[in-house]
């Protein structure tokens, strides 16, 4: 029979003669995506390979706010916030048999001039966790003049072993009574935020995930809805 060398560090031979990779050895071998706001569970035994994770957790984006102009008056609103993000690396026997995972739901925006909704948080097994974006104000009043709308701060920083908190949504400005600039929503780790305006019309959609939405803009007295944010998302890499 013909002799093999082989690394004993990766390899091993099994008592059937067979060549074979030692467990963890192995690297990624298979990415879950978990995209549906809400909840959901991970169980660690449909895989009995398996040797560690990574989790990778992103927020949801706040929504923005609405705005309800009088007529020859405009109103520019602030983008939202953008979600957080963390992550953590966990060998196999420090996880439960079951974890629950959650998925944050993007904040709505709002209906006449009342501000958005904050993005909802997401977590894996209630240790690596996230805060959700901010939802912009809609604090300025239907005017002429020059006035400005401060910017709304992203998430806070969540907890894992990196551990990022999500971007802020732009300031608005109004320089005349059809003039001005709605801000941009904040970006996240996994997404960008909506985009501000400078006509009238709602807020701006993110993408990716994440993303904090574009203010809105109204002018002469049409309402504009405050835009969506942008949902969260839980990725678990498996390695073997």
């Amino acid at each position: 029979m013909a002799s093999v060398c082989a690394c004993g560090d990766y390899f091993n031979v099994s008592p059937e003669g067979e060549l074979c990779l030692n467990p963890g050895t192995m690297g990624l071998r298979e990415t879950l995506y978990f995209r549906t706001p809400g909840t959901a569970q991970f169980r660690k035994g449909d895989y009995p390979w398996l040797a560690r994770i990574r989790v990778r957790v992103q927020a949801a984006g706040g929504g923005s706010g609405g705005a309800d102009s009088s007529a020859n008056g405009s109103i520019p609103r602030p983008g939202a916030g953008g979600g957080g993000y963390s992550e953590s690396l966990f060998k196999v026997g420090e996880i439960g048999a079951v974890e629950s995972i959650v998925v944050g739901e993007g904040g709505a925006g709002g209906a006449g001039n009342n501000p958005g909704d904050d993005g909802g948080g997401s977590s894996f097994a209630g240790v690596v966790t996230t805060f959700g974006g901010p939802g912009g104000s809609a604090n300025t009043a239907s005017g002429d003049t020059n006035v400005t709308a401060n910017a709304i701060l992203g998430a806070a920083t969540g907890t894992g072993q990196l551990a990022i908190g999500g971007g802020a949504g732009e300031g608005a400005l109004r320089i005349s009574a059809s003039q001005g600039l709605s801000g941009r929503g904040g970006d996240s780790h996994l997404g960008f935020g909506g985009y501000g305006r400078s006509t009238t019309g709602p807020g701006g959609a993110p993408r990716g995930y994440g993303g904090g939405a574009g203010g809105a803009f109204s002018y002469d007295g049409p309402a504009e809805s405050g835009g969506k944010g942008g949902n969260g998302l839980v990725i678990v890499e498996l390695y073997g």
